[in-house]
């Protein structure tokens, strides 16, 4: 496995579960520097290289695998300075007070050498306040008027054609009134759905601002603030001037806040001023004569502790903070789109030019023949075929469906942050995801950590009783030599808080890191008196756990016979171990040799294998003549003792898999979805973990040599499934190195830094992969931004994290995520068939409008009846498909993602990247890209079209799914559009022919306008028709026929589609049984659908606006019954005949996936 340079896992977290180890790394590549500190060389020798690739790569193989990764090479991030002029004109002037002004100006006090013992704010005093100067919370950014965001509703691409074709209807009126006058109603009836479609996304639109805000509510900033001389967590909105208040790594800040005690704080200020460093804050006590955005003791509100601890007093709240009086920092909303939005955009841009198309033609085509000069009629005909080509309802269906998905995900405990999200970010991007990169500590385990294991004096021993400790394991005894000085580190090389010290130790809360916290409640059992414990031997200075050091460090006053102070560090273990020269033995100092670095190794080992943390600790009794009363010591300096230590022993801490992680992990991997460790544990313990829930299944390179003998340089790359990456090799990585690690199906990277985790999460998206990424610590929070999806953990998260994540697992239940991929999965397939179902009703509404034209027969469909489809029950069915259940029980969530990530769209991503890197022109001297004119990039846009690879790229093979593809236009159009469209003309020449005409009669009837002079049957004022058999027929009879062929075929239709909703469902299964008709709305839309069909033909007043005819006989519905059965029949049929496709889509079985719970803990320990 991996060994040494550990990387925190956490930065608020000290301790590391380090080790020197007695195996290799578990990838190590053929072109890496060496690059192992001179411990690792001297313990176990140089590092071997991993195996050569198989084959030498090209120099085209070489840039072809560099290509797609380029781009990253050219990111560098800035510091700007924005907004210089805003920054200076802030009213801020307490960073120049000393200590005592502060104070007084305040009416507050504190203590700068024990801020513990600060008193504050009395609860009364903190009231009084809050009524006068207001709660702690900016004014809300400027939102987008109400009318302003119905405006924007309506001025979508379907809404403004039925806008200009309404408008179209009232210039024809105004051109000849009296033979345009029913299309009065035509016009007011498009542009009121356009209005009206508008008014619903509108209202979805603030239920779900109104739905946010709620959650949002939920989950509100918090700070840690002395009031009544006691430390309490409160809402930082109940923050006001001259609280005093603690603030950690991870929290943001909580006000504007003057630093009186800081130990190594460091603030993220990028969002305010644009440094891209974290800055280093210092308590002052003379004050700081400098501008308020470069003082040292001043921390603003909104800004991201991302280091170490301190304690402040509040001297600005709300809008009167720096970033509250800096108006360009409030910016306005965004606009940006979803991948649903913009998907969804792409087919309403298609449909409506088809529809325009359509209608041109149609129009020509009208005005040459049926309507010879008379263009007013004939626009309403073009009118007719615009509204059959446009689904209407369709906007306000999928507004409808995703708001109830977004409630469902909201039930799942799943809290979308921004706004776009609660509509599509949630489910839609769940659905996409091809990578989950995960966290360990606090996500995949419950981060609650328990001291397990002390390894001492060459002696193990167990804290508990375990039943698969060795039998040489002891029991732990207070009084085994080496003991005491482990728990003398453990208790007093801490930050711990505690939330009150007026109760029995066992019953306190306390505030720390889980790591921390475990060791002081081992530590605190064996201290009698633990406060008294304190205070005899106080701190004299320390170094707080950073990323950098690995390590704590922190001199007490102990006195021993050499002097009277005493050096604690503890921390990752090679680290510590690299600073000791001896070691502690039967309470003898012994010098450090090769045997007892196997014998460390051994315990390491044995530790680090079972999943557990492991730390190490380590003492130097600090000698008078050196380190006497008067001693400053400084780190900056490096005037502090940081060699020659005793090494005391390791320490190991269990921190067991959360309930239902493994069975989670084994679910997204069953669903095509890749789960990987990023973590900054060590190599070993991250293994140990991964094994246990499902992440690792497979053989790694080590633990193949292992079981076979065989060195580990002689196994090849493509012999194993299972990888696990050190973070010292990420730096050197090229990227032939980067496609073979994302190709294995198991990944874990230990022991990597905050910009390992946002470089791997920017590998993978540069390889196309959709990234996940969950997390709670400050660290996480670099790659949780970048991610597609960033998801942190509301209970355990730092307000870092949950600040950088688009979703906040509000119960930390990791398996919250499998349930919005599901959730996801399933929107998208109720989206899908919403849409395929409502648009297969364009081809039996434009086919007959084209033989009305072509043959020529009566119009089969009016306008205004197209529109009544599409907007009646249409409507109401659409939107039942919202509730659809899963077809089978797990066929989604085996279905591998929509657009997966393979070796053939990694090759075609790479290719089309090293084609357009090769087209850059570049500066000769500097290589700097030289950015084409914008005349040259029109030109070029041009010029595309026209171009070899754009058609090849265009009509490359692919296996991603979008949500309007071929398959769901094919049914629409040409399978399930053409049976009905059959269904209802049978119906409508069967109608005719029952009412003497004759499909002969009919183009007979309909020819006769082109006569001098034209003839114009199936009106009122229509002459006698006598018909193939010499029957004569009235006009009120051509008026009867017309009025119910034209009802039949809009029942046709509509009943047609009741199967049809049926028909859509069926992918896995025929379309029977529970799962495909268990959707009750379903049956509530086609009975709504139906009362309005019946209630539109069968009631005579409606007919002036309408048409139709009551006497129409209901025996005619079996036709279009029929006809459905028939759909149902080949939607039957179609299963059968994709059977084959869908099943090599699935994603196969994976072997020896444990999908049951976890046990209690990782080793079945049992308590005494």
């Amino acid at each position: 496995m991996d060994g040494a340079h550990a990387i925190s896992e956490k930065s608020t977290q000290f301790s590391q579960d380090d080790g020197d180890n007695t195996v290799t790394r578990a990838v190590a590549f053929p072109s890496q520097l060496e690059h192992d500190d001179s411990h690792w060389k001297a313990t176990h020798g140089a590092r071997p290289r991993g195996v050569e690739m198989k084959r030498e790569l090209t120099k085209e193989d070489k840039e072809l695998a560099e290509a797609g990764y380029e781009h990253l090479a050219r990111q560098k991030t800035t510091g700007e300075q924005e907004g210089d002029s805003k920054l200076d004109d802030v009213d801020i002037h307490e960073h120049k007070l000393a200590f005592a002004e502060l104070e007084g100006e305040l009416d507050t006090s504190f203590d700068p050498k024990d801020p513990g013992l600060s008193p504050g704010l009395s609860t009364d005093e903190a009231k009084a306040r809050l009524s006068r100067y207001g709660p702690n919370i900016l004014t809300p950014p400027k939102k987008k008027s109400a009318l302003r965001k119905y405006w924007d509703c309506l001025m979508t691409m379907f809404n403004i054609l039925l806008i200009i074709a309404g408008i179209l209807e009232y210039i024809l009126l105004g051109v000849n009134f009296k033979d345009n006058f029913p299309n009065t109603y035509l016009g007011g009836i498009l542009i009121g759905v356009a209005f009206l479609n508008a008014f619903i996304e509108f209202y979805q639109l603030q239920k779900s601002e109104a739905i946010l805000a709620s959650f949002l509510a939920m989950i509100p900033p918090s700070s840690r603030v002395v009031r009544d001389g006691t430390i309490m967590t409160i809402p930082a909105a109940e923050l006001v001037k001259g609280d005093i208040v603690l603030v950690r790594s991870g929290d943001k800040t909580p006000a504007d806040l003057i630093v009186f005690a800081a130990s190594d704080l460091k603030v993220d200020n990028s969002s305010l001023t644009g440094e891209s460093e974290p800055q280093e804050r210092l308590a002052r006590p003379d004050g700081v004569d400098a501008r308020p955005v470069e003082a040292e003791n001043l921390l603003f509100n909104s800004t991201l502790i991302v280091n170490g601890e301190g304690w402040g007093v509040v001297v600005r709240t709300g809008d009167h903070t720096m970033i509250g009086q800096i108006a360009a920092l409030t910016g306005n909303e965004t606009g940006k789109q979803s991948p649903l939005a913009v998907e969804i955009g792409r087919f309403v841009m298609m449909v409506s030019g088809i529809a325009i198309v359509f209608a041109i033609i149609f129009f020509v085509v009208g005005i040459t023949t049926v309507y010879k000069g008379k263009g007013e009629q004939t626009v309403t005909f073009a009118v007719s075929i615009l509204v059959a080509f446009v689904p209407e309802g369709l906007p306000s269906v999928v507004t409808l469906l995703l708001s109830i998905a977004a409630k469902r995900m909201a039930a799942q405990n799943v809290l979308v942050k921004d706004l776009q999200g609660v509509e599509t970010l949630g489910s839609v991007r769940l659905h996409h995801l091809t990578l989950l990169a995960t966290d360990k500590t606090g996500t995949l385990t419950r981060n609650q950590m328990t001291v397990t294991n002390l390894w001492s004096g060459l002696r193990m021993f167990s804290a508990f009783q375990s039943n698969n400790d060795t039998e040489d394991t002891e029991a732990f005894s207070i009084g085994t030599p080496g003991m005491r000085e482990m728990v003398d580190i453990a208790a007093l090389n801490s930050h711990v808080k505690f939330d009150r010290t007026d109760l029995p130790f066992e019953q306190r809360k306390i505030l720390g890191d889980a790591t921390e916290t475990g060791l002081i409640r081992f530590a605190g059992k064996q201290i009698q008196d633990y406060d008294g414990y304190q205070k005899q031997h106080p701190k004299v200075f320390e170094i707080p756990f950073n990323s950098s050091n690995k390590w704590a460090l922190v001199i007490v006053e102990k006195a021993h016979q050499q002097g009277l102070l005493t050096a604690y560090i503890k921390g990752a273990p090679e680290r510590v171990l690299a600073k000791c020269s001896t070691y502690l033995r039967d309470g003898q100092e012994v010098p450090i040799t090769d045997d007892f670095k196997a014998e460390y190794d051994k315990a390491y080992d044995y530790m680090a294998s079972r999943g557990h943390r492991v730390i190490a600790c380590a003492q130097k009794l600090l000698p008078s003549n050196i380190y006497d009363a008067s001693y400053e010591f400084n780190k900056t300096d490096s005037k502090y003792p940081s060699t020659e230590y005793c090494f005391c022993g390791l320490i190991s801490l269990e921190d067991p898999p959360k309930h239902g992680v493994r069975e989670a992990i084994g679910t997204l991997r069953l669903a095509g979805i890749k789960v990987m460790m990023v973590t900054g544990d060590h190599p070993k313990t991250a293994e140990a973990i991964a094994r246990k829930i499902n992440l690792i299944l497979g053989e790694t390179k080590e633990t193949l040599s292992k079981k076979t003998g065989r060195p580990v340089d002689e196994i090849y790359d493509d012999e194993v499934d299972a990888i696990v990456i050190h973070g010292d090799d990420i730096d050197g990585l090229q990227g032939w190195q980067w496609d073979q690690i994302f190709s294995k199906n198991e990944i874990v990277f230990a022991r990597t830094s905050p910009q390992h985790k946002l470089e791997i999460v920017k590998r993978a998206q540069a390889l196309g992969h959709i990234v996940g990424v969950t997390g709670d610590g400050v660290n996480d929070s670099p790659a949780l931004k970048k991610a597609d999806l960033g998801i942190a953990m509301n209970i355990s998260g730092s307000d870092v994290s949950k600040e950088a994540a688009n979703m906040i697992l509000l119960d930390d239940n990791f398996a919250s995520t499998v349930k919005g991929v599901a959730e996801g999965r399933q929107i998208f397939v109720n989206l899908k068939r919403s849409i395929q179902y409502t648009i297969s009703h364009s081809t039996p509404e434009v086919i007959p409008q084209l033989l009305y034209v072509v043959v020529p027969i009566p119009l089969p469909l009016s306008a205004i009846l197209i529109l009544v489809i599409d907007l009646g029950f249409e409507l109401f069915v659409a939107l039942s498909f919202a509730w659809d259940k899963p077809e089978t029980k797990d066929g989604l969530m085996r279905m591998a993602p929509r657009k997966p990530v393979n070796e053939r769209s990694i090759t075609s991503l790479k290719k089309r990247a090293l084609r357009r890197t090769k087209t850059l022109r570049r500066d000769p001297e500097t290589d700097e890209i030289i950015r084409p004119s914008c005349l040259s990039q029109y030109m070029m846009r041009l010029k595309t079209p026209f171009t070899r690879e754009f058609w090849e790229d265009a009509f490359e093979p692919s296996e991603d799914e979008t949500l309007v593809d071929g398959k769901l236009l094919s049914y629409a159009y040409l399978e399930a559009g053409v049976i009905e469209m059959l269904g209802a003309l049978v119906a409508y020449f069967v109608v005719f022919f029952k009412n003497g005409f004759t499909p002969g009669d009919l183009r007979k009837a309909q020819t006769a306008l082109n006569n001098t002079p034209p003839i114009t049957y199936f009106t009122n004022s229509s002459p006698d028709f006598v018909n193939s058999r010499g029957q004569v027929l009235s006009a009120s009879q051509q008026v009867e026929a017309l009025g119910k062929a034209q009802s039949i075929v809009y029942l046709s239709i509509f009943i047609i589609q009741c199967f049809n909703v049926f028909a859509v469902k069926a992918k896995f299964r025929f379309p029977f049984g529970k799962s495909i008709v268990g959707n009750y709305y379903n049956f509530a839309g086609i009975l709504g659908g139906a009362c309005l069909g019946i209630f539109i033909i069968y009631t005579p007043p409606l007919h002036v606006v309408f048409g139709g005819s009551f006497h129409l006989s209901p025996l005619y519905w079996l036709i279009p019954a029929a006809f459905g059965v028939l759909l149902l029949m080949w939607a039957s049929i179609r299963v059968l005949l994709m059977r084959k496709s869908i099943e090599q889509s699935r994603v196969k079985d994976i072997k020896g996936l444990m999908m049951f719970p976890t046990m209690r803990t990782m080793s079945m320990r049992s308590k005494h």
